[in-house]
């Protein structure tokens, strides 16, 4: 046997059909669990030995640090010793790579400063301010989320659609023209920039473009359902020549139309690449055929997807569980105990996953009160933390003194006495001079322009910054420390004497720990700050932990053992938002990927009541319709009465949770909605779908009300499902899909 038939050892047809696939365009449709990473990997080790590309004309591109940090480490398994490597990075870390080399093509200098969410809002904040635009009636917020959908959709001031924003159209271009402007004079690139400016680049620059597409001759993208307009675009360009694009993707799987993925992207990938082969990877590894079966037909219900049928020779495995509780509370302490008998019982990793993150509370707060250990995904990561995002700040700041967004963060921070009234003075000259923020303190001091209390304290800050610069030649971590003492950072904690004080210190002394790890590399401090930059929430899971509780979005990619789905109610999941705004198969394809994380053991909860903003006693729910979706031979109903009695659907007689259960097991009736009494969730559904049969008919032409959009007229009827789709035209505020069953439409 030679060497690359190695690489095709262990796997499948179809995966072997995968990896061997020579020159030319290739859709891998991998489905859930197929052994993905696997198939990719021994495709990149299978070019380099069969010599059909140098290592070094390989790109592979996926979307977290995590997922290529694992594909590096399985490469180097498969290809010890290797002199050169591929690049296997992020979208957004090979847009870092490209604009550190051509920055200054597009107008920028190559020391630019990546922003994250904090610094856009800081600098919206600050135009905001500069145009007298009122916070009230456009949250600054609400514009940052606006402008964002705009960029991942190639939309820019003066093509942003205006009958999606109404009345505040004009006033969100006028922030985002001014937002890019303002942004570009700091010499500053947010996340969005880091796909689009490439784009632009290569659009603008052919030989540029050229070069590129002649250093990387096989291209493979992971998660191509996940791409968005501006990330289509940059592999487009990155083919024009030879068009070796190897898309790895899953339809079912795309749940990031919120962020401007574009499912059509791997729908049309044929037609995209002209002689493009097609390939299915339907064999699952993961789940019981029980989980399999069920997610298969659940999402079965979406029209946008591909043929493709999933399975697998593994066991039949346990029912999927479905709990129905009384309220929120309730639906906690239930899992929590269940996770108290798998954890006793020696099952190594559970999660739970959620639709929002506001429901994580209730299940932190049942956990603790059992002294079961857990592992939150989703809070505040270490490099978005307040002390070590001040401390990046000032890294950035001495090395690019233009970056005014990080001197706008340090400049008072700690307190050196540089009050509101002084920095409006330092924003006028900056105005009236064109210059950045420390030429506009430079030169006031120079010309006298401030009074002698302000001038004081903008004269020590500047004399302190010049004494930090110093340490810039300094080893990395050295120079870190050295100068956070000099501004006087680490002092300011220090004095503070508090808890919280001594817990930042940590997180300081940690990230000078980091900064060590990257000394010896040609700029040290240039990598240090694009890699803290570039981490996202997937990079901080923990794989070792036991328990983990995150939303659903951020479970993609993993698997556990067993799985909790938690809120499985109608205008929770699916959410009601996603309802009014067409996305009702996204939401389907979000419940497909939690139930793909399971294991062994799907658990899928329900709660009839659940309070939202403050209610009291909390709103009564239907059960999603996603349970309606389930085959009811692969479930089995699960009743716990307001005492924590557990009653199965299916079974003759209560079921105990344990003799250590938290609860008293008194009799109770079995669960009732709104006075009526149900014996199991598939009957509770059927209030869902009396609910549509009962709604009035529409048709064409029909004048219609509805609570929040007002009056409309009805464009289409369209039947989606065993539900009907009606497209309403509601003046001032556009054309809006709503389905019959849940708009709640009033005929007029």
């Amino acid at each position: 046997m030679n060497s690359s038939e190695h690489y095709l050892e262990g796997l499948n047809e179809q995966q072997r059909l995968a990896v061997s696939h020579g020159e030319g365009p290739v859709l891998i449709l991998a489905g859930a669990g197929s052994g993905k990473t696997r198939a990719i990997t021994r495709r990149i080790a299978y070019l380099i030995d069969r010599r059909i590309c140098d290592p070094r004309e390989i790109l592979a591109v996926t979307f977290t640090n995590k997922a290529a940090n694992e594909m590096k480490e399985r490469l180097e398994q498969l290809l010890p010793g290797l002199r050169h490597y591929p690049l296997l990075c992020t979208f957004h870390s090979f847009g870092v790579r490209v604009l550190r080399e051509y920055a200054d093509k597009l107008g920028y200098r190559r020391s630019f400063t990546i922003c994250d969410t904090d610094d856009q809002k800081r600098l919206l904040k600050k135009v905001f301010k500069d145009l007298g635009l009122d916070d009230e009636q456009l949250p600054v917020e609400k514009c940052r989320a606006v402008i964002s959908r705009a960029r991942n959709q190639g939309w820019t001031p003066d093509t942003l659609p205006k009958q999606i924003f109404s009345r505040q159209a004009e006033d969100i271009s006028t922030a985002f023209r001014e937002y890019l402007r303002q942004l570009k004079e700091s010499n500053c690139m947010d996340f969005d920039d880091l796909i689009l400016l490439p784009v632009e680049l290569f659009e603008k620059h052919p030989r540029i473009r050229e070069r590129y597409n002649q250093a990387y001759r096989h291209i493979l993208i992971d998660e191509y359902q996940d791409t968005n307009a501006p990330q289509y675009k940059l592999v487009w360009l990155l083919t024009r020549i030879h068009q070796n694009v190897c898309a790895v993707g899953d339809e079912d799987q795309s749940i990031y139309g919120f962020r401007g993925a574009d499912i059509n992207n791997i729908l049309r990938f044929e037609s995209d690449f002209p002689g493009a082969v097609t390939i299915k990877l339907e064999q699952n590894y993961r789940s019981t055929q029980t989980i399999l079966k069920a997610a298969t037909a659940l999402v079965a219900n979406n029209l946008d997807r591909k043929d493709k049928t999933m399975w697998t020779d593994g066991p039949q495995g346990s029912p999927v569980m479905v709990y129905v509780a009384y309220d929120a509370r309730q639906e906690a302490e239930t899992v929590a105990h269940k996770i108290g008998q798998y954890l006793r019982n020696g099952e190594s990793k559970l999660a739970v996953l959620y639709r929002t993150n506001f429901q994580s509370r209730q299940f932190e707060e049942a956990l603790r009160r059992l002294d079961i250990p857990y592992k939150l995904v989703g809070g505040v990561s270490f490099y978005h933390r307040r002390e070590v995002r001040d401390a990046l700040s000032c890294l950035q700041f001495l090395r690019d003194n233009a970056n005014s967004t990080s001197l706008a963060r340090i400049i008072n921070n700690p307190p050196r006495g540089i009050g509101k009234t002084t920095l409006e003075q330092v924003q006028s000259i900056v105005e009236q001079r064109n210059v950045s923020m420390w030429d506009a303190i430079r030169i006031g001091l120079e010309e006298d322009l401030y009074p002698s209390r302000a001038a004081r304290a903008l004269r020590s800050f500047a004399e302190s910054v010049g004494r930090a610069r110093k340490h810039l030649e300094l080893p990395l971590h050295i120079a870190l420390e050295r100068i956070l003492k000099e501004l006087g950072y680490i002092q300011h904690l220090e004095d503070e004497k508090t808890e919280d004080a001594e817990n930042r210190l940590l997180n300081i002394n940690e990230l000078i720990n980091v900064a060590r790890d990257y000394e010896g590399r040609e700029d040290s401090m240039q990598e240090f700050l694009d890699h803290a930059s570039l981490r996202s929430e997937a990079d901080d899971i923990d794989d070792n932990a036991r328990v983990t509780l995150m939303t659903l979005h951020n479970a993609k990619g993993l698997e556990f053992p067993v799985v909790f789905m938690a809120g499985c109610e109608e205008g929770l999941f699916p959410h009601s938002r996603s309802i009014d705004e067409n996305t009702l198969e996204e939401e389907r394809r979000l419940c497909y990927v939690g139930m793909t994380r399971a294991q062994k053991q799907l658990i899928m909860t329900y709660s009839k009541t659940r309070r939202f903003y403050g209610s009291d006693p909390g709103r009564s729910n239907l059960p999603s319709r996603f349970l309606a979706e389930l085959p009811g031979d692969l479930t089995e109903t699960v009743l716990i009465d307001s005492y924590g009695s557990v009653y199965g659907s299916n079974r003759p007689s209560p079921v105990s949770l344990g003799a250590d259960s938290l609860f008293n097991p008194k009799p109770r009736n079995a669960s009732s909605y709104k006075g009526k009494t149900y014996n199991t969730v598939e009957s509770i559904t059927q209030a869902l779908e009396n609910k549509r049969k009962s709604s009035p008919g529409f048709k064409s032409g029909d004048e219609v009300s509805h609570s929040k959009f007002g009056r409309g007229q009805v464009l289409m009827v369209e039947k989606a499902g065993d539900d009907l789709k009606i497209t309403v035209s509601f003046p001032g505020k556009g054309m809006k899909k709503l389905l019959q069953s849940y708009a709640k439409l009033k005929k007029l």
